[in-house]
């Protein structure tokens, strides 16, 4: 029996050559002419799997987005999760920063996205939020993590020295910045999460009542 024509395509390989295709170029790389191209079939063989590019597209919003732990809703005190989620939830962006654009336009009909819509939602219910402050909640740790994770902000000083002397004193040691990307940037979200959290708990005291204390000190602080 002789070797298949074309190689055989399945929905994983189609997700995996949109995903690099995007990390590589962007969004508006991608095409379905391009994707067969990536494949190496013929343009019409992708739509034995989908039917649209938007479903393809929303097949990758999905595979990104199910490497975000939801559980810890489930399993711990709300501050917590909320931190943890939001770590996790950074990480799975940064690492498709091209994608952040698509994925912030809402969950749609994503069964992960709105998957993880109804884990936050639920876990600030459950804790005790009002519907409103939990919607609010959920959409304001979105805009904060999308953004987070566009870029760094580190990298988007540029080196060199001459550009700031003069008319921009205060950013004398701007070139500096790209060396230390790392603590700018991962110290950024550290230190928006931390004060956000910390916000939230006052605004839950006033709002709902006293707070129990966390079994840890430390829960969600490493």
């Amino acid at each position: 029996m002789g070797r298949p024509r074309q190689p055989i395509l399945t929905r994983r390989r189609i997700i995996d050559a949109a995903l690099a295709v995007i990390d590589a170029e962007g969004l508006d790389a991608l095409s379905t002419r391009r994707l067969a191209h990536e494949l190496g079939v013929r343009a019409p063989s992708l739509y034995n799997h989908f039917a649209t590019k938007d479903e393809i597209l929303d097949a990758v919003g999905d595979a990104i987005i199910e490497r975000v732990d939801i559980a810890v809703f489930g399993t711990e005190d709300w501050r917590v999760a909320l931190r943890r989620w939001a770590r996790s939830y950074r990480a799975a962006l940064a690492a498709h920063p091209n994608a952040v654009p698509f994925l912030a336009r809402g969950p749609g009909r994503r069964p992960a996205a709105l998957r993880l819509a109804d884990a936050v939602y639920g876990g600030l219910v459950n804790a005790g939020w009002p519907r409103l402050y939990a919607t609010q909640i959920g959409a304001m740790m979105r805009y904060f993590v999308a953004g987070s994770a566009l870029g760094s902000f580190a990298m988007g000083f540029d080196p060199d020295t001459r550009l700031y002397a003069g008319d921009y004193p205060h950013l004398r040691e701007a070139h500096l910045l790209r060396e230390h990307r790392i603590e700018v940037d991962e110290g950024a979200f550290e230190l928006g999460l931390a004060s956000m959290i910390d916000s939230l708990a006052r605004l839950y005291e006033t709002v709902v009542g006293p707070l129990p204390p966390l079994a840890d000190p430390c829960a969600g602080k490493g």
